[in-house]
Protein backbone atom coordinates (compact mmCIF):
# COMPACT_ATOMS: atom_id res chain seq x y z
CA UNK A 1 0.00 0.00 0.00
CA UNK A 2 1.44 3.36 -1.04
CA UNK A 3 1.84 6.34 1.29
CA UNK A 4 -0.97 8.42 -0.34
CA UNK A 5 -3.41 5.52 0.13
CA UNK A 6 -2.45 5.25 3.80
CA UNK A 7 -3.00 8.99 4.24
CA UNK A 8 -6.43 8.73 2.59
CA UNK A 9 -7.39 5.85 4.91
CA UNK A 10 -6.21 7.85 7.92
CA UNK A 11 -8.28 10.86 6.87
CA UNK A 12 -11.34 8.66 6.34
CA UNK A 13 -10.93 7.11 9.81
CA UNK A 14 -10.55 10.51 11.47
CA UNK A 15 -13.56 11.86 9.57
CA UNK A 16 -15.68 8.90 10.64
CA UNK A 17 -14.66 9.41 14.26
CA UNK A 18 -15.61 13.06 14.30
CA UNK A 19 -18.75 12.28 12.33
CA UNK A 20 -19.93 9.74 14.92
CA UNK A 21 -19.11 12.11 17.79
CA UNK A 22 -21.01 14.89 16.01
CA UNK A 23 -24.07 12.72 15.50
CA UNK A 24 -24.06 11.77 19.17
CA UNK A 25 -23.84 15.43 20.22
CA UNK A 26 -26.64 16.46 17.86
CA UNK A 27 -28.87 13.59 18.95
CA UNK A 28 -28.39 14.21 22.68
CA UNK A 29 -27.92 17.99 22.98
CA UNK A 30 -31.61 18.59 23.78
CA UNK A 31 -31.62 16.13 26.67
CA UNK A 32 -31.20 18.35 29.74
CA UNK A 33 -32.76 16.21 32.49
CA UNK A 34 -30.94 13.71 34.69
CA UNK A 35 -32.31 10.93 32.51
CA UNK A 36 -30.99 12.81 29.51
CA UNK A 37 -27.53 12.89 31.08
CA UNK A 38 -27.66 9.11 31.46
CA UNK A 39 -28.68 8.76 27.82
CA UNK A 40 -25.90 11.09 26.73
CA UNK A 41 -23.34 9.18 28.80
CA UNK A 42 -24.55 5.88 27.38
CA UNK A 43 -24.35 7.29 23.85
CA UNK A 44 -20.68 8.18 24.31
CA UNK A 45 -19.77 4.97 26.16
CA UNK A 46 -21.61 2.62 23.80
CA UNK A 47 -19.11 2.85 20.89
CA UNK A 48 -16.21 2.08 23.25
CA UNK A 49 -18.07 -0.86 24.76
CA UNK A 50 -18.92 -2.11 21.29
CA UNK A 51 -15.28 -1.95 20.21
CA UNK A 52 -14.19 -3.75 23.40
CA UNK A 53 -16.79 -6.45 22.77
CA UNK A 54 -15.67 -6.90 19.15
CA UNK A 55 -11.92 -6.55 19.67
CA UNK A 56 -11.50 -8.19 23.08
CA UNK A 57 -14.44 -10.16 24.45
CA UNK A 58 -15.34 -11.99 21.25
CA UNK A 59 -11.76 -13.14 20.50
CA UNK A 60 -11.33 -14.21 24.15
CA UNK A 61 -14.52 -16.29 24.14
CA UNK A 62 -13.71 -17.70 20.72
CA UNK A 63 -10.22 -18.72 21.91
CA UNK A 64 -11.66 -20.52 24.93
CA UNK A 65 -14.09 -22.39 22.66
CA UNK A 66 -11.29 -23.33 20.24
CA UNK A 67 -9.24 -24.74 23.11
CA UNK A 68 -11.75 -27.59 23.34
CA UNK A 69 -11.51 -28.41 19.61
CA UNK A 70 -9.02 -30.30 17.45
CA UNK A 71 -6.21 -28.78 15.41
CA UNK A 72 -8.48 -27.72 12.56
CA UNK A 73 -11.38 -26.64 14.76
CA UNK A 74 -13.66 -29.21 13.14
CA UNK A 75 -14.39 -31.49 16.11
CA UNK A 76 -14.71 -31.30 19.87
CA UNK A 77 -11.96 -33.01 21.85
CA UNK A 78 -12.86 -31.91 25.37
CA UNK A 79 -9.87 -31.41 27.65
CA UNK A 80 -7.44 -33.32 25.41
CA UNK A 81 -5.47 -30.17 24.56
CA UNK A 82 -5.06 -29.28 28.23
CA UNK A 83 -4.11 -32.87 29.01
CA UNK A 84 -1.42 -32.69 26.34
CA UNK A 85 0.00 -29.51 27.89
CA UNK A 86 0.49 -31.22 31.25
CA UNK A 87 1.66 -34.61 29.95
CA UNK A 88 3.74 -33.98 26.81
CA UNK A 89 7.47 -33.86 27.59
CA UNK A 90 8.25 -30.85 25.41
CA UNK A 91 5.32 -28.86 26.75
CA UNK A 92 6.25 -29.76 30.33
CA UNK A 93 9.65 -28.24 29.61
CA UNK A 94 7.84 -25.12 28.36
CA UNK A 95 5.89 -24.96 31.64
CA UNK A 96 9.12 -25.43 33.63
CA UNK A 97 10.81 -22.61 31.72
CA UNK A 98 7.82 -20.32 32.23
CA UNK A 99 7.82 -21.07 35.96
CA UNK A 100 11.52 -20.18 36.15
CA UNK A 101 10.86 -16.89 34.35
CA UNK A 102 7.91 -15.97 36.58
CA UNK A 103 9.77 -16.80 39.80
CA UNK A 104 13.22 -15.40 39.06
CA UNK A 105 12.52 -12.28 37.01
CA UNK A 106 10.15 -10.47 39.45
CA UNK A 107 12.18 -11.40 42.53
CA UNK A 108 15.57 -10.53 41.03
CA UNK A 109 14.39 -7.35 39.29
CA UNK A 110 12.60 -6.06 42.38
CA UNK A 111 15.49 -6.93 44.70
CA UNK A 112 18.06 -5.24 42.45
CA UNK A 113 15.84 -2.20 41.97
CA UNK A 114 15.16 -1.89 45.72
CA UNK A 115 18.79 -2.23 46.77
CA UNK A 116 19.91 0.19 44.08
CA UNK A 117 17.22 2.73 45.04
CA UNK A 118 18.31 2.62 48.69
CA UNK A 119 22.03 2.92 47.87
CA UNK A 120 21.66 5.98 45.64
CA UNK A 121 18.92 7.70 47.65
CA UNK A 122 19.85 11.35 48.26
CA UNK A 123 23.35 10.86 46.85
CA UNK A 124 25.05 13.57 44.80
CA UNK A 125 24.96 11.53 41.60
CA UNK A 126 21.42 10.16 42.13
CA UNK A 127 19.95 11.49 38.87
CA UNK A 128 22.79 10.12 36.76
CA UNK A 129 22.69 6.74 38.54
CA UNK A 130 18.93 6.46 38.02
CA UNK A 131 19.22 7.33 34.35
CA UNK A 132 21.92 4.72 33.92
CA UNK A 133 19.76 1.90 35.30
CA UNK A 134 16.51 3.12 33.74
CA UNK A 135 18.08 3.38 30.26
CA UNK A 136 17.33 -0.27 29.28
CA UNK A 137 13.61 0.48 29.78
CA UNK A 138 13.85 2.84 26.80
CA UNK A 139 15.00 -0.07 24.63
CA UNK A 140 12.50 -2.52 23.17
CA UNK A 141 12.81 -6.15 24.24
CA UNK A 142 13.86 -7.01 20.69
CA UNK A 143 16.63 -4.40 20.84
CA UNK A 144 17.72 -5.62 24.28
CA UNK A 145 17.84 -9.20 22.98
CA UNK A 146 20.01 -8.21 20.02
CA UNK A 147 22.40 -6.38 22.36
CA UNK A 148 22.71 -9.42 24.61
CA UNK A 149 23.15 -11.75 21.64
CA UNK A 150 26.35 -9.85 20.96
CA UNK A 151 27.28 -10.16 24.64
CA UNK A 152 26.72 -13.94 24.50
CA UNK A 153 28.21 -14.40 21.01
CA UNK A 154 30.30 -17.58 20.68
CA UNK A 155 33.22 -18.55 18.49
CA UNK A 156 35.22 -21.74 18.67
CA UNK A 157 38.31 -21.81 20.87
CA UNK A 158 41.33 -20.29 19.20
CA UNK A 159 39.30 -17.64 17.35
CA UNK A 160 38.91 -14.03 18.40
CA UNK A 161 35.79 -13.68 20.54
CA UNK A 162 33.43 -10.83 19.60
CA UNK A 163 31.12 -11.50 22.57
CA UNK A 164 32.01 -9.65 25.76
CA UNK A 165 31.18 -12.63 27.96
CA UNK A 166 33.36 -15.11 26.06
CA UNK A 167 36.11 -12.53 25.59
CA UNK A 168 36.22 -12.19 29.37
CA UNK A 169 36.24 -15.98 29.86
CA UNK A 170 39.13 -16.48 27.43
CA UNK A 171 41.00 -13.59 29.07
CA UNK A 172 40.72 -15.49 32.35
CA UNK A 173 42.05 -18.62 30.64
CA UNK A 174 38.78 -20.55 30.26
CA UNK A 175 37.30 -22.01 27.08
CA UNK A 176 34.49 -20.04 25.38
CA UNK A 177 31.00 -21.08 26.44
CA UNK A 178 27.85 -21.56 24.34
CA UNK A 179 25.62 -19.34 26.45
CA UNK A 180 22.50 -19.59 24.25
CA UNK A 181 22.89 -23.21 23.18
CA UNK A 182 23.67 -25.14 26.36
CA UNK A 183 20.63 -26.50 28.21
CA UNK A 184 19.27 -25.75 30.78
CA UNK A 185 21.49 -22.79 31.59
CA UNK A 186 20.59 -20.95 28.39
CA UNK A 187 17.15 -20.22 29.86
CA UNK A 188 18.81 -18.52 32.83
CA UNK A 189 20.93 -16.40 30.50
CA UNK A 190 17.76 -15.28 28.69
CA UNK A 191 16.20 -14.43 32.04
CA UNK A 192 19.16 -12.12 32.70
CA UNK A 193 18.05 -10.00 29.73
CA UNK A 194 14.59 -9.49 31.20
CA UNK A 195 16.04 -8.67 34.62
CA UNK A 196 18.34 -6.10 33.01
CA UNK A 197 15.33 -4.39 31.44
CA UNK A 198 12.91 -4.59 34.38
CA UNK A 199 15.32 -3.59 37.16
CA UNK A 200 15.10 0.02 36.00
CA UNK A 201 11.31 -0.03 36.26
CA UNK A 202 11.47 -1.48 39.77
CA UNK A 203 14.11 1.06 40.84
CA UNK A 204 12.05 4.02 39.61
CA UNK A 205 8.83 3.02 41.37
CA UNK A 206 10.51 1.97 44.61
CA UNK A 207 12.74 5.03 44.71
CA UNK A 208 9.65 7.26 44.55
CA UNK A 209 8.05 5.20 47.33
CA UNK A 210 11.14 5.51 49.52
CA UNK A 211 11.20 9.29 49.09
CA UNK A 212 7.54 9.41 50.17
CA UNK A 213 8.36 7.95 53.61
CA UNK A 214 7.86 10.80 56.13
CA UNK A 215 11.12 12.05 57.63
CA UNK A 216 9.63 12.18 61.12
CA UNK A 217 9.10 8.41 61.09
CA UNK A 218 12.73 7.84 60.18
CA UNK A 219 13.94 10.32 62.80
CA UNK A 220 11.76 8.71 65.48
CA UNK A 221 13.17 5.29 64.62
CA UNK A 222 16.73 6.60 64.83
CA UNK A 223 16.02 8.15 68.24
CA UNK A 224 14.80 4.74 69.40
CA UNK A 225 18.14 3.28 68.38
CA UNK A 226 17.04 1.68 65.12
CA UNK A 227 19.57 1.95 62.32
CA UNK A 228 21.00 0.19 59.29
CA UNK A 229 19.23 -3.08 58.62
CA UNK A 230 16.69 -2.28 61.32
CA UNK A 231 15.51 0.79 59.43
CA UNK A 232 15.29 -1.26 56.25
CA UNK A 233 13.34 -4.08 57.89
CA UNK A 234 10.99 -2.20 60.21
CA UNK A 235 10.53 1.14 58.45
CA UNK A 236 11.37 0.99 54.74
CA UNK A 237 9.80 -2.36 53.80
CA UNK A 238 6.45 -1.84 55.64
CA UNK A 239 6.18 1.72 54.29
CA UNK A 240 6.72 0.75 50.64
CA UNK A 241 4.86 -2.57 50.78
CA UNK A 242 2.05 -1.44 48.41
CA UNK A 243 4.63 -0.29 45.85
CA UNK A 244 6.52 -3.56 46.23
CA UNK A 245 3.36 -5.51 45.49
CA UNK A 246 2.58 -3.39 42.43
CA UNK A 247 6.12 -3.83 41.08
CA UNK A 248 6.16 -7.59 41.69
CA UNK A 249 2.75 -8.20 40.14
CA UNK A 250 3.37 -5.91 37.16
CA UNK A 251 6.68 -7.60 36.34
CA UNK A 252 5.06 -11.03 36.84
CA UNK A 253 2.36 -10.21 34.27
CA UNK A 254 4.97 -8.91 31.82
CA UNK A 255 7.08 -12.03 32.33
CA UNK A 256 4.17 -14.42 31.77
CA UNK A 257 3.68 -12.83 28.34
CA UNK A 258 7.39 -12.82 27.41
CA UNK A 259 7.83 -13.50 23.71
CA UNK A 260 10.29 -11.06 22.15
CA UNK A 261 13.40 -12.20 24.02
CA UNK A 262 12.89 -15.89 23.25
CA UNK A 263 11.96 -15.22 19.63
CA UNK A 264 14.93 -12.94 18.96
CA UNK A 265 17.61 -14.80 20.93
CA UNK A 266 16.99 -18.49 20.27
CA UNK A 267 13.75 -18.81 18.33
CA UNK A 268 12.52 -21.13 21.09
CA UNK A 269 15.17 -23.71 20.20
CA UNK A 270 17.57 -25.51 22.55
CA UNK A 271 14.92 -25.97 25.23
CA UNK A 272 14.18 -22.25 25.77
CA UNK A 273 10.54 -21.98 24.68
CA UNK A 274 7.94 -20.46 27.03
CA UNK A 275 4.14 -20.39 27.04
CA UNK A 276 3.68 -17.22 24.99
CA UNK A 277 6.16 -18.33 22.34
CA UNK A 278 4.72 -21.86 22.22
CA UNK A 279 1.28 -20.33 21.72
CA UNK A 280 2.65 -18.53 18.67
CA UNK A 281 4.35 -21.67 17.34
CA UNK A 282 1.32 -23.92 17.68
CA UNK A 283 -1.14 -21.34 16.32
CA UNK A 284 0.80 -19.83 13.40
CA UNK A 285 3.50 -22.35 12.50
CA UNK A 286 2.09 -25.78 13.29
CA UNK A 287 -1.48 -24.56 12.65
CA UNK A 288 -2.70 -26.53 15.65
CA UNK A 289 -5.46 -24.09 16.55
CA UNK A 290 -6.82 -26.21 19.39
CA UNK A 291 -3.53 -26.57 21.27
CA UNK A 292 -2.57 -22.96 20.56
CA UNK A 293 -5.89 -21.74 21.95
CA UNK A 294 -5.42 -23.92 25.04
CA UNK A 295 -1.99 -22.38 25.64
CA UNK A 296 -3.43 -18.88 25.21
CA UNK A 297 -6.25 -19.68 27.61
CA UNK A 298 -3.75 -21.02 30.14
CA UNK A 299 -1.80 -17.74 29.99
CA UNK A 300 -5.07 -15.85 30.54
CA UNK A 301 -5.95 -18.04 33.54
CA UNK A 302 -2.50 -17.47 35.07
CA UNK A 303 -2.54 -13.70 34.52
CA UNK A 304 -6.08 -13.06 35.77
CA UNK A 305 -5.50 -13.74 39.53
CA UNK A 306 -2.42 -11.51 39.49
CA UNK A 307 -4.36 -8.68 37.84
CA UNK A 308 -7.24 -9.00 40.33
CA UNK A 309 -4.84 -9.01 43.28
CA UNK A 310 -3.01 -5.99 41.87
CA UNK A 311 -6.25 -4.03 41.42
CA UNK A 312 -7.37 -4.83 44.98
CA UNK A 313 -4.06 -3.68 46.42
CA UNK A 314 -4.21 -0.43 44.45
CA UNK A 315 -7.76 0.22 45.72
CA UNK A 316 -6.59 -0.35 49.29
CA UNK A 317 -3.82 2.19 48.82
CA UNK A 318 -6.22 4.75 47.30
CA UNK A 319 -8.72 4.29 50.15
CA UNK A 320 -6.15 5.13 52.82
Amino acid sequence: MSTPEKIVQLLIAVSLFFGVMGLILVATQRLRSRRGEYVQTAAFVAPSLLMIAIGLLYPAINTIIQSFQNAGGTAWVGFDNYQQIFTDGDLLKVLRNTALWVILVPLASTSIGLIYAILIDRSRFEKFAKALVFLPMAISLVGASIIWKFVYAYRAAGNEQIGIANAFLTWLGFDPYRFLLTEPWNTLFLIVIMIWVQAGFAMTILSAAIKAIPDDIIEAAKLDGVGGLGLFRYITIPSIRPSLIVVLTTISITTLKVFDIVRTSTGGNFGTSVLAYEFYVQSFRSFNQGLGAALGTLIFVLVTPIVIYNVRQMRKVESR
